[in-house]
């Protein structure tokens, strides 16, 4: 590597030609900054002849296909500065030439700033600009080099930095502008090809400053070691289409290479947004520089995030669209569970169109239903990756609902009796879901649905604390708690492009203006437009009804019985696997006992699965049936069965059915045992075969 400091002319004339790697992120320097640096230039115009004004560094390395005569750059840090400099030249040569302008003999000229800046006019084609950008931000700069009619889709950012020097011009003296960009120094900084590694030289060049998001960054990191053609090839082929997908999205980027690399992984742990490049740095650090390697891995990145994205960008009519674009209504985390279940569709060829979007109205129904109860939310992006690690390619939809069904309390798929009370009696308005629950309720499974966009939410019985006198009448004496406890139930709401005409009035009132209720064509005002008064009766009788249909479109989960009970076993065999038994710290009398123990239940139950605890070990065979929990002078039993079932109690079994806290225990049971000697192990392990035989 060779680093000196340079004036901007020295770098930029000469035969050679910079190109912006496919690698780079496009144009984005702001209006801000092109201000910013035309205030410095003109501030170092007026210092003295030997002043020089630092801007940056600019590094690049050759592209391995220069001539002799001629030489092509690879400009890897400094295209922002590079292109903004171009275009001002570019302004400045278009303003002398319109204008006419005359300065001294070494001030700028047309056909000078056209042979120092902007072309290689011994070269022709693609070799005689000096720098050549990439994407749609190339085809501007050359149409404006060029003085020809700009692109169909211009890059914005290009074309109006351009205009800002055009017309920063007008009231500038060229000469002077000429002067400070002749004094404008960089850090030169070449790179030995086969020598020096871009990719750290960049990371370190790029530590400080305007930040990359992490999809500039795993970009650079795919590429930027590899010969320009075959960068070239590879983002026209892959890169290009994954960025397509995610146009102007980063944040959902983002979370797509964090869930495709918790997938990759098998791992629960979700990464934070700036910590998502460095975990896939991590993940392929071992394919930095195979080709072959980083192409596979591009395939399959384009194939995954047409998954992510068909989810989390959307788009399309077709019953899986509508699908995806309701449940991404109600949260964005369940992206992992839906590139998975896409995945296991399009590679296994065991789960069906209608399969797929069962489960997705099961993941509907799961947010729906705990948002309308109140459930916690965090943790969701945790539990979701389990899940999806779940998922069997051979039964995808059982093993889906099998694991949902055994997914922890705290985030527990809610029964009908508890949606329905909290649908009925709860607070609906000023719950999230609130808008969508009611449009779900207005459109789900007709043929005639109706536009909800300009809707919004009513209150049939008003909000307003001063209630006008019909209402008050109508709803008697203890109307004031009457509208406290009914005003934000299920039963009282409804949807209406009439909110602000139907006001505070009363209920006879917004029945019979116009466009009141009589007149509604929205489904849910139906049952309200034929009621001769609106009590707390009509809002139960019509918050039940909406209740139980509420329970059609959000089901409850049915799941597999004996499906959950191999998830359960395939899990307990694993953890056995993961820890040993030894990692149990035991004092020397309690292990003497354990082993004793653990010989004659080995003997006894030789299918039996022994999974150690954090200080206990448990036994399965495949239902949980005993846990042994080691003590200082001996060890303590904890036995899955009714105390009123021990046979010929001799006083050694305790009932543990009232006891809610057992130390170190991991599992509860109705009976408990205390054994300090090996004598007891006999009488023991009679408990212990009756409990077995229950499992």
């Amino acid at each position: 590597m060779n680093a000196v400091q340079r004036f901007f002319p020295k770098i930029i004339n000469g035969a050679s030609q910079f190109i912006i790697p496919v690698f780079q992120r496009d144009y984005s320097w702001s209006e801000e900054n092109c201000r910013q640096l035309w205030k410095d230039l003109l501030a170092i115009a007026d210092a003295g002849p030997d002043r020089g004004h630092f801007i940056g560094s600019v590094v690049y390395i050759q592209t391995g296909d220069s001539s002799a005569g001629f030489t092509r750059w690879l400009l890897i840090d400094g295209q922002q500065r590079v292109t903004t400099l171009t275009l001002l030249l570019t302004a400045l040569r278009d303003h002398i030439q319109e204008t006419g302008w005359q300065g001294s003999d070494d001030g700028p000229t047309v056909k000078r700033i056209d042979a120092y800046f902007l072309r290689n006019l011994q070269e022709e084609g693609e070799r005689e600009v000096k720098l050549k950008l990439r994407r749609h931000d190339d085809a501007t700069l050359q149409a404006l080099i060029n003085g020809q009619s700009e692109p169909a889709t211009p890059s914005p950012r290009v074309r109006d930095n351009y205009d800002l020097f055009r017309e920063l011009l007008e009231d500038a003296d060229p000469e002077a502008v000429y002067r400070g960009l002749n004094r404008l120094l960089l850090v030169d900084v070449t790179l030995d090809r086969g020598i020096d590694d871009p990719q750290l030289i960049f990371e370190s060049l790029n530590s400080t400053g305007v930040d990359l998001s992490p999809s500039d960054l795993i970009r650079n990191y795919i590429l930027m070691r590899l010969p320009e053609k075959e960068q070239t090839r590879l983002y026209e082929t892959y890169w290009n289409r994954i960025e397509e997908l995610f146009r102007g999205r980063e944040r959902v980027f983002d979370n797509f290479i964090r869930d495709y690399l918790a997938l990759r992984s098998q791992s629960t742990k979700l990464e934070r947004s700036d910590r998502v490049y460095d975990a896939f740095r991590r993940a392929f650090a071992d394919i930095a520089e195979d080709t072959q390697a980083l192409e596979q891995l591009l395939v399959e990145l384009l194939r995954r995030g047409r998954q992510y994205a068909a989810f989390a960008v959307g788009g399309g009519h077709d019953a899986r669209a509508l699908a995806f674009a309701r449940l991404r209504r109600l949260g964005e985390l369940p992206a992992i569970l839906v590139m998975r279940l896409l995945e296991v569709q399009e590679t296994s060829n065991t789960l069906t169109d209608a399969e797929l979007l069962e489960a997705i109205g099961l993941l509907e129904s799961y947010l729906m239903r705990r948002a309308v109860i109140g459930a916690q939310t965090r943790g969701y992006g945790v539990e979701f990756a389990r899940l999806a690690q779940k998922i069997d390619e051979a039964r995808p939809l059982a093993s889906f609902k099998a694991a949902m069904a055994r997914m922890p309390a705290s985030y527990a798929f809610p029964q009908d009796d508890v949606f329905k009370a909290a649908l009925e009696e709860g607070d609906m308005y000023h719950k999230r879901v609130c808008f969508h629950l009611l449009e779900a309720l207005e459109n789900r499974g007709s043929k005639e649905v109706s536009d909800t966009s300009k809707y919004s939410i009513e209150h049939v019985m008003p909000q307003n604390e001063k209630l006008v006198e019909a209402w008050r009448v109508m709803l008697g004496p203890e109307w004031q708690q009457i509208q406290k406890s009914w005003l934000h139930r299920l039963g009282n709401l409804t949807l209406t492009g009439y909110n602000s005409t139907y006001s505070d009035r009363s209920f006879d009132e917004k029945k019979k203006i116009q466009g009141g209720f009589q007149q509604s064509s929205v489904r849910l005002n139906q049952d309200i437009r034929d009621e001769p008064k609106w009590t707390p009766e009509e809002m139960r009788v019509r918050g039940k009804r909406l209740a139980d249909r509420a329970l059609s479109i959000w089901p409850c989960l049915e799941a597999d019985e004996a499906m959950i009970r191999a998830m359960e076993l395939e899990e307990l065999k694993a953890k056995a696997q993961r820890r040993s038994i030894s990692q149990v710290q035991m004092s020397r009398d309690a292990a003497i006992l354990f082993e004793a123990l653990r010989a004659r239940l080995q003997a006894a139950f030789p299918d039996l699965i022994e999974a150690a605890e954090r200080k206990s070990v448990s036994y399965h065979d495949p239902e949980f049936f005993l846990e042994v929990i080691p003590r200082k002078h001996g060890i303590v039993l904890v036995i899955d069965l009714d105390f009123n079932e021990v046979d010929a109690d001799d006083g050694l079994a305790e009932d543990a059915s009232d006891r809610s806290f057992i130390m170190h225990a991991s599992h509860q049971g109705g009976v408990l045992v205390q054994l300090r000697n090996l004598t007891q192990i006999d009488r023991a392990m009679c408990i212990v075969a009756q409990a077995h035989v229950l499992t």
